[in-house]
């Protein structure tokens, strides 16, 4: 690893000079095959949101999220209506390509286009997709934009330490573990330790390689089973580059 010095001789980061920010995501929808992925707007994707969500009979959705669980919808489209539009967090919908409905909430958070680190969050998938090639390819679009439109050095996933599915789901997404924060925030009347992870630009395009494999279609049988998994991909890609 080559180290960099100053002129007292101290160690310092490697030098940047051709660095000139980020640019602000705004509220630019993407697309895919299997979904597509739009500003989140109260009028147009409440009634689907509010329908997938209630398939969830427990309300186990919204144990590690800050806002729900929702028992009206009129409170979801009240809380859709106050987060849509906000530039600090723009929030999207998760349209489902097989239903054409919307069954997610996903969003960019922590902007910080100085340094070029932004963080994805708020991401709140009903049953019908969970575990489905939308869900995974909407959380490939929004690292694509990040990285490969917006120029950003480094993607963040945090999560309460505890939920193990979504410690899980960042690692299948290719992030990398960064450590624990403890005590970091207060929410729902409790405590949360954060489980940070990360993917940065340098390793985007081995990460690109293998989720555009995971997602064509020659990946799946006939009954939709998948041949390669995307951890699998992953770990050959990395092994390899």
């Amino acid at each position: 690893m080559i180290r960099y010095f100053n002129e007292h001789g101290q160690p310092i980061g490697a030098p940047l000079p051709d660095w000139c920010g980020a640019r602000h995501p705004g509220h630019t929808g993407m697309a895919g095959q299997y979904c597509r992925v739009e500003p989140l707007n109260a009028d147009r994707h409440t009634v689907d949101l509010f329908a997938a969500f209630r398939q969830d009979r427990t309300d186990a959705i919204w144990t590690y999220v800050p806002y729900g669980p929702f028992a009206a919808e009129k409170d979801l489209h009240a809380w859709v209506q106050t987060v849509s539009g906000m530039d600090a967090q723009p929030y999207f919908a998760v349209i489902n390509g097989v239903s054409g409905k919307a069954e997610g909430i996903a969003s960019y958070m922590r902007i910080q286009p100085a340094h070029g680190v932004i963080e994805v969050g708020g991401i709140t998938f009903a049953p019908p997709l969970q575990q489905t090639r939308a869900a995974t390819e909407a959380m490939c679009l929004m690292m694509a934009r990040v990285f490969n439109d917006l120029g950003y050095r480094r993607y963040e996933w945090k999560c309460d330490a505890l939920n193990a599915p979504s410690c899980r789901a960042a690692e299948r997404f290719g992030f990398t573990y960064d450590g624990l924060f403890r005590q970091a925030i207060v929410y729902k009347g409790r405590n949360r330790d954060t489980a940070w992870h990360s993917v940065l630009d340098g390793e985007w395009p081995m990460l690109e390689s293998a989720y555009q494999t995971w997602l064509d279609p020659a990946n799946f049988g006939a009954q939709g089973q998948q041949k390669q998994s995307l951890g699998t991909l992953i770990a050959a890609a990395r092994r390899t580059g």
